[in-house]
């Protein structure tokens, strides 16, 4: 499996406002701990170290 960085969430809009809802009434550091967990998540859900290992380096 390769790294999809093209745009490819249904809704982006849609997406974009639940996540900034997810953050709304939270501290900095509450937001934080958020995407913490959530990119904890997300790279358990992946499972490919290689994958996983593109992101971190596309997201430098």
């Amino acid at each position: 499996m390769s790294l999809n960085t093209a745009a490819n969430i249904p809704d982006q809009d849609g997406f974009y406002q639940e996540l900034l809802s997810a953050h709304d009434g939270l501290s900095k550091a509450e937001s934080d701990a958020l995407n913490a967990r959530l990119i904890l998540i997300l790279c358990n859900h992946i499972g490919d170290r290689a994958v996983i290992s593109a992101a971190l380096d596309a997201a430098k």
